[in-house]
């Protein structure tokens, strides 16, 4: 008797610098169910993610040669949508603030303990599938238009004038957030709850980062937005059709 299809397990790509940190990982993920891969820099990087897939990239800032957050910022700028989570020995808040600003979902200082990785990679994991494969009734036919745009909330797509648009799955979920909002006017902490989750913490800072981002993808001019609108002192407010002249 044949035996039942397994889901397929996760698959983690880990680029970090340190022999010993990259040894623990493997391990520690491995024993909690993940596959995981482990490599010492950016080159590395690229030719796995040229021939295997992975659902998640964790990238350590500090790597020598092109850094985790060059790195990051390449990736998604050639269209690279994997969910990406930095690891920073910095304590710098600022250096977290510039990974959300280069395209990473989520960040973790060093030192951290295996556990709180795990859990973190769980979360962007969850989220990335509950966008996707696990889409509610809602958005199985479900397109937003607004000017030259087309939101594809079940094909998980942003369309214009006929072309996809890259993004992340963080800005994905922030702008289906906004989408399904329209109009209203949406506060820091409920943006981040609808977009990623009530387990997810961040700061109001991280999430004004990820406007900006996805402001700089949808806005002709990110600095005077259509459709994406800051409301001074309440959050922000999705504008689907701003009229003449905006």
């Amino acid at each position: 008797m044949q035996a039942p299809d397994l889901p397929a397990p996760t698959r983690v790509l880990v680029a970090d610098d340190e022999p010993d940190l990259r040894a623990l990982l493997e391990r520690y993920l491995g024993d909690h169910g993940l596959a995981v891969r482990t490599v010492d820099g950016a080159a590395a990087v690229d030719r796995l993610l040229a021939r295997e897939r992975f659902d998640l990239l964790v990238l350590d800032v500090t790597m020598p040669g092109e850094d985790g957050l060059a790195l990051c910022r390449r990736l998604r700028a050639a269209g690279e949508t994997i969910p990406i989570l930095m690891l920073t020995a910095r304590g710098d808040p600022l250096d977290r603030i510039l990974g959300l600003e280069m395209g990473a979902d989520d960040y973790l200082a060093k030192p951290f303990t295996p556990r709180e990785l795990l859990a973190r990679i769980h979360a962007l994991v969850r989220r990335q599938r509950m966008l996707g494969a696990h889409a509610g009734p809602a958005d199985a036919a479900a397109r937003v238009s607004f000017g030259a745009f087309v939101l594809d909330l079940a094909g998980r797509r942003l369309v214009r004038d006929g072309a996809e648009v890259p993004l992340s799955s963080a800005e994905f979920a922030l702008l289906k957030a906004f989408a399904r909002h329209p109009g209203r006017t949406l506060g820091r902490d409920r943006l981040m709850e609808l977009a990623h989750g009530r387990d997810h913490a961040a700061t109001d800072r991280s999430i004004d980062v990820q406007v900006m981002r996805l402001r700089r993808v949808i806005e002709a001019d990110p600095s005077a937005p259509r459709y994406i609108r800051t409301v001074w002192g309440a959050g922000y407010v999705f504008v689907a059709d701003p009229g003449p002249g905006g």
